[in-house]
């Protein structure tokens, strides 16, 4: 548990209520409750299937409905980076930086490139009225296959 003062342990919600606020999303409770599972111990890839899965292990009482708006709510302010790897099927990325991702399409794993590990040389330019807003890059790859002897 992290402190904000010597001997004070910081409360279970201080993070999740404090990216709220700053966010301008009113802390509702299951909004807490997701949020405090989502950054509480480091960058992290979910779906939502798979933080409604987590949430009803720990006796969250939540729809699975709910954890998609919540996610597209978080998205839509800042809080989460939306990685679309196929038609239908999202990541939730808490690491807002730039950077990239390795998806492994065997077994549906996503992990971190860092921004400077590609380098792109040129950008087709924009439609009239619009504005290049970010780069995705998804390196899909496949797990080598085990040889046999």
């Amino acid at each position: 548990m992290t402190e904000i003062s010597p001997g004070r342990p910081e409360r279970p919600f201080t993070d999740a209520l404090r990216r709220l606020k700053k966010a301008d999303l009113r802390p509702t409770r299951q909004r807490l409750a997701l949020g405090k599972l989502l950054f509480d111990g480091g960058n992290r890839h979910v779906t939502a299937e798979h933080l409604h899965d987590e949430a009803t292990r720990q006796n969250i009482r939540v729809s699975l409905a709910t954890v998609y708006n919540t996610l597209n709510q978080f998205t839509a302010a800042g809080l989460l980076r939306e990685v679309v790897v196929a038609p239908g099927r999202s990541y939730f990325d808490t690491n807002i930086t730039d950077h990239h991702h390795f998806f492994y399409e065997d077994d549906g794993a996503l992990e971190d490139i860092p921004g400077d590990a590609i380098t792109l040389a040129t950008l087709p330019e924009p439609p009239a009225g619009a504005q290049v807003r970010r780069v995705d890059v998804v390196v899909r790859l496949r797990r080598d296959e085990p040889e046999s002897d």
